[in-house]
């Protein structure tokens, strides 16, 4: 791993995260989650704060130490209602059981995993039949110009975010990987828009 990767990405990533911008989004999905939950990417541990009291417990996946390491923060300084397990494991090959969580969560996380659809397989293994995929990612854009840039610009970004892809179709990703998209809600958030069109939703085995 290079220094950038390991000592200067996850800072990068851990600020801009904590836009404002993101809060509403952050919230509104992840209060949605019960139970055993597992959450992809989890970063430095800014979603823990959202979850309910109906969260039993948050096993948190990354496969960055450094973020890690600040998550350990995160919990220490969070007066938190339920348990939290990191795990240093790629979501590719995620570390538990057949049907094991009810709900996975991802935020703005499938953008920048290597293999997604191997990722997507695995969430769905380890999801109980009547589980549930909580998302809000940004993607692909329904518009022809913006796409173009997405394209255009992807190379590039990808190098310099952790391996962040601005053209991904998250909700075609979703469905190819067998889930049922029960809800979903698309548009622009606030900024450039090749970097903010926005995919949030809930999907179930299908």
């Amino acid at each position: 791993m290079s220094l950038y990767q390991d000592r200067v990405l996850p800072y990068l990533i851990h600020l801009a995260m904590r836009q404002e911008t993101l809060a509403a989004y952050r919230h509104r999905l992840i209060s949605a989650a019960e139970g055993r939950v597992l959450e992809i990417g989890a970063g430095s541990g800014l979603n823990f704060r959202h979850y309910s009291e109906r969260t039993k417990q948050v096993i948190g996946l990354d496969p960055s130490p450094k973020l890690l390491s600040m998550a350990r923060e995160s919990i220490r300084s969070a007066a938190l209602t339920f348990p939290v397990e990191l795990l240093h494991a790629s979501a590719e090959a995620i570390p538990l059981a057949v049907g094991s969580v009810d709900a996975v969560v991802t935020t703005w996380t499938l953008c920048t995993i290597p293999d997604v659809m191997r990722a997507l397989a695995e969430m769905y293994r380890v999801l109980k039949p009547d589980g549930r995929l909580l998302f809000v990612e940004h993607g692909l854009s329904p518009d022809a110009s913006v796409r173009r840039w997405q394209d255009r610009l992807t190379p590039v970004w990808k190098r310099i975010g952790g391996g962040c892809h601005l053209n991904r179709a998250i909700s075609r990703l979703i469905q190819d990987a067998g889930f049922r998209i029960e809800r979903i809600e698309t548009g622009y958030m606030k900024g450039l828009k090749p970097m903010t069109y926005m995919y949030e939703g809930f999907a179930r085995p299908g």
